[in-house]
């Protein structure tokens, strides 16, 4: 994931599929994590709670927001091996090409969709 230029790269082990798609990156720089992780579980609906950090940026939020249109993470959700950091989908499309999110990569629901499908768990991820 290149968080400047807000996109994300796939490549498949055999070289014989490469990916490219916009993203939405973290607000400011230190919501954001660079560096070497993986993905850990993959999640078609996922539910989504906010962190602590963000409950106490937001104490009007929610404490859970099940599957559905009104869930942050969208339709599906790259849980990677950092606690809290996804990259995942989502219903909000005015997000994606923008510093827009509280620390995770969102993509439109579209192409987390065939991203989930290209992921494995195990998956190695960089964010530069």
């Amino acid at each position: 994931v290149d968080t400047a230029a807000r996109a994300l790269q796939f490549w498949s082990p055999n070289g014989e599929v490469a990916k490219l798609y916009p993203t939405s990156v973290p607000l400011s720089e230190d919501l954001t994590r660079l560096g070497r992780t993986e993905v850990v579980q993959k999640v078609v609906g996922p539910t989504w709670r906010p962190t602590p950090s963000m409950k106490v940026r937001n104490p009007e939020w929610p404490d859970v927001i099940g599957p559905g249109p009104d869930n942050p993470l969208g339709s599906h959700a790259l849980y990677l091996s950092w606690t809290y950091y996804r990259i995942h989908g989502t219903h909000d499309t005015r997000k994606i090409g923008r510093k827009s999110s509280n620390g995770c990569i969102g993509l439109y629901n579209e192409d987390i969709s065939e991203l989930f499908g290209l992921a494995q768990v195990g998956t190695q991820v960089l964010l530069v």
